[in-house]
């Protein structure tokens, strides 16, 4: 007798046991995550002996030189915040079965919207400024959201959507910023700048870290502990896993499918305020260009482990460091720092395709 399909029936338990072990205890730290760390180190030392004509002193520079002064450091943890956020955001929407390409314009109108807010609400103090950041963590939900309307609704593929809608979102960000926003007391293309009040504290001077370091750690916790630990985490997490498992046991994957973009491009919109009332005190025009592909990166090289996302984004925020200070004291150019990325890119998106591969095989 002809062996029934598994669509026919009710999944069988391997199918839904296949959840377990997502948040195994250094899972991101597995051989083959320490191995893309690995090979993208020995990769940019290649680059400097190729390109440098005292390679030495371009990589001491290069791994060293962030750790060479407050500041410097300093810089290496102020830039790991809005990748941690953004390595959130694609972890959130990856555990769901979906992935969000739109992580630049996100945190730009999310960066832009909290910036409106703020320069309209600042008379309310305190509660304008919170306004204000809920206002870009709302915007920028609200547009990848629609990204998953629309793979809900027509079952449209989300990447696709999700990054021609970014591209548009910076277009009207850039009009904005350059237009009706633009400051004309500086020489920036930039919006007027919050008022003073609204600025997070400095915890690092002279260094731009803020309190926004330790709310993006908090936000790491509160994201492994809601996709572990609660109800509609386990949902999430069901959906991406195995879609007929999770509509046989009565989950609502299309509604969790625009819950989960919706909380990606709220993470991404959450760096864009911090990096407002932190750090740039206003829309500086394409200050996010390359920081939605960084968190993806970042979020690939954790493996979408929320916790693990925190190291993986200060590895990445160390070769952009080391890249700039590199540039300034040796002859290598700030884009080995892209050249390296695009290698990590390259090794962790592999895995996650053998990882896909394994399942799709029953291993």
């Amino acid at each position: 007798m002809k062996e029934s399909s598994p669509v026919s029936g009710p999944p069988d338990a391997r199918q839904a046991n296949r959840m377990s072990g997502i948040f195994r205890p250094g899972l991101a730290f597995s051989g083959g995550i320490i191995a893309i760390t690995f090979i993208a180190l020995l990769f940019l030392a290649a680059l400097a002996c190729l390109l440098s004509k005292t390679p030495g002193r371009a990589l001491y520079f290069y791994f060293v030189g962030p750790f060479r002064s407050a500041y410097s450091l300093g810089a290496l943890l102020n830039g790991a915040i809005p990748l941690i956020l953004g390595g959130l955001g694609v972890s959130v929407a990856m555990r769901a079965g979906s992935l969000n390409l739109g992580g630049e314009g996100q945190i730009y109108s999310g960066a832009f919207a909290a910036t409106a807010a703020a320069l309209a609400l600042e008379r309310f103090g305190f509660f304008g400024g919170l306004a204000a950041v809920c206002a870009g963590v709302f915007f920028a939900g609200a547009a990848a959201s629609f990204s998953g309307f629309c793979k809900a609704r027509w079952n449209t593929n989300e990447l696709i959507t999700s990054f021609l809608l970014s591209n548009a979102l910076i277009l009207i960000v850039n009009y904005l910023v350059n237009g009706p926003f633009l400051d004309p007391e500086t020489n920036l293309q930039s919006t007027r700048k919050i008022a003073a009040g609204l600025r997070l504290p400095r915890f690092w001077p002279p260094a731009d870290v803020s309190s926004a370091l330790p709310v993006a750690v908090a936000a790491a916790a509160a994201v492994y502990f809601f996709l572990k630990e609660t109800k509609l985490g386990y949902e999430l997490r069901m959906a991406g896993a195995n879609e007929m498992f999770a509509r046989y046991g009565g989950i609502n994957t299309r509604l969790n499918t625009v819950l989960a973009m919706f909380l990606s491009g709220a993470f991404y919109g959450l760096a864009g305020a911090l990096a407002v009332f932190g750090t740039y005190y206003g829309t500086v025009k394409e200050f996010s260009s390359g920081l939605g592909w960084n968190g993806l990166a970042a979020a690939l090289m954790a493996d979408f482990n929320p916790l693990a996302v925190i190291p993986a984004s200060l590895f990445l925020s160390w070769i952009s460091t080391g890249a700039k200070i590199a540039m300034q004291n040796s002859d290598i150019t700030f884009e080995t720092a892209s050249v390296v990325q695009s290698v990590i890119f390259f090794l962790a998106t592999s895995a996650v395709l053998r990882g896909l591969f394994k399942k799709k095989g029953g291993l």
